[in-house]
C-alpha cells in the first residue's frame, strides 16, 4: 500500500479499515493482506494498492533483474511508474522507468504510457525497493469539498481528508450508523455519508444543526441532524456503530451551560452508552476523562496541524 502524508503509523491505522495485517515496511509504504479494494478506494491516507511482485535492494539494476526473472501472468500493454518515496534514495525515476520497461519489452510486452492495461509500480524508499502491479487507487476528490466552498460555512471546519480518515477508523461503511455529537458544519458527517454510512448529527446550536443539514443534503442527499446536548443524547443505548467528534479547542468558558471539562466528560459518557467505538479529536489529551467514562484507550496519535496546534486523536473502544 502506498501511503499518503507524512505520518505512516496513522495512515496504516486507517488502512486497517480496508485490510488486515497492515505493516509499515519503509517510509511511505506498507504491506497488507486481505485488502478490500472497494473500501481501499475510500481511504484518505492510502494513495493506491499494489499487488506485490517482489522486493529487492534500492537499485535500478536490482529492480530490472527482479522484473526480468519474476513470474508474470498478464497480457496486454504495460507502463512502468517509478517513485523515490519522499526523496530518500536519490535514484532516478526516469532511468528506472526506462530500464525496467525494457525488461518487460524483452519479455514480449508492448508499452503504452497513456492508457496501459497494466501499470507496474517501482517504489524506492530508505533501504528497500518494492515492485508490484497497481490494483486500485483511492478517490482523491477532497478538494471538491473544501469547507469554504460548501453551502454552509463557518471558520474552524476540519479538512475533508482528515474527516475521511477519522470516519474510516470509526467504522464508516455501507450499513453502518455513524454519529457526530458535536457536528458543527457537518464535515465529519459528509465524509461518513459519502462512503455509504447512515449519519446522525447533533449540535447545541440551532444554526449549526440547520447548516449541517444543508451541507448533507447538498453532498450526500440526506442524513439526520438535530439540535441537542452532547451530554444528553436523544438516542437509545447501542443504537450507533461508531462515533467521531471534534471537541472544542482551548476554550474554558461556558459552552451551552457546560464547562469544557464537563462537556467533554459528559459527551464521552453518553457516547459510551450509544456506541462501542469512538474517535475523539482534541487539542489536548483527554485520556483520563475517557477512562473515567469507561473507555479502553486503544491509541492516541499526536498530529501536528501547525506550529501552535497539535491534534490528539483518541481511539476508544468499549
Amino acid at each position: 500500500m502506498e501511503l499518503a502524508g507524512e505520518e505512516d503509523a496513522f495512515a496504516a491505522r486507517e488502512a486497517a479499515a480496508a485490510a488486515t495485517a497492515v505493516d509499515v515496511v519503509a517510509p511511505g509504504l506498507a504491506t497488507a493482506r486481505g485488502v478490500d479494494t472497494e473500501r481501499a478506494r475510500q481511504l484518505a491516507y492510502t494513495r493506491r494498492v499494489v499487488e506485490l511482485l517482489g522486493t529487492c535492494a534500492p537499485d535500478v539494476d536490482a529492480a530490472r533483474a527482479l522484473v526480468a526473472a519474476a513470474s508474470i501472468d498478464r497480457d496486454g500493454t504495460v507502463a512502468v511508474r517509478a517513485r523515490d518515496v519522499r526523496g530518500l534514495t536519490g535514484i532516478s525515476t526516469t532511468d528506472t522507468e526506462r530500464r525496467v520497461g525494457s525488461a518487460l519489452v524483452e519479455r514480449g510486452f508492448d508499452v503504452d504510457l497513456d492508457d496501459p492495461d497494466h501499470e507496474l509500480r517501482v517504489y524506492f524508499s530508505d533501504d528497500t525497493c518494492l515492485v508490484g502491479w497497481t490494483v486500485t487507487e483511492s478517490v482523491r476528490d477532497f478538494a471538491e469539498r473544501k469547507p469554504t466552498d460548501r453551502p454552509f460555512f463557518q471558520p474552524g471546519s476540519m479538512a475533508p481528508v482528515d474527516a475521511r480518515a477519522f470516519v474510516n477508523i470509526a467504522g464508516a461503511e455501507p450499513g453502518a450508523r455513524i454519529l457526530d455529537p458535536m457536528c458543527g458544519t457537518g464535515g465529519v458527517l459528509l465524509e461518513a455519508g459519502l462512503v455509504g454510512a447512515d449519519v446522525v448529527g447533533v449540535d447545541a446550536q440551532e444554526k449549526m444543526a440547520r447548516g449541517a443539514q444543508v451541507n448533507l443534503d447538498h453532498y450526500v442527499g440526506g442524513g439526520h441532524v438535530v439540535r441537542g446536548d452532547a451530554t444528553a443524547l436523544p438516542l437509545k443505548d447501542d443504537s450507533i456503530d461508531g462515533v467521531v467528534f471534534d471537541a472544542p479547542y482551548g476554550r474554558q468558558s461556558k459552552i451551552a451551560q457546560h464547562s469544557l471539562s464537563d462537556l467533554v466528560g459528559g459527551a464521552l459518557r453518553e457516547v459510551y452508552r450509544v456506541s462501542p467505538r469512538c474517535v475523539m479529536v482534541a487539542d489536548r489529551s483527554w485520556v483520563n476523562e475517557a477512562e473515567d467514562a469507561g473507555w479502553d484507550v486503544e491509541q492516541v496519535f499526536e498530529r501536528r496541524v501547525h506550529r501552535s496546534l497539535v491534534r490528539y486523536v483518541h481511539l476508544l473502544r468499549r
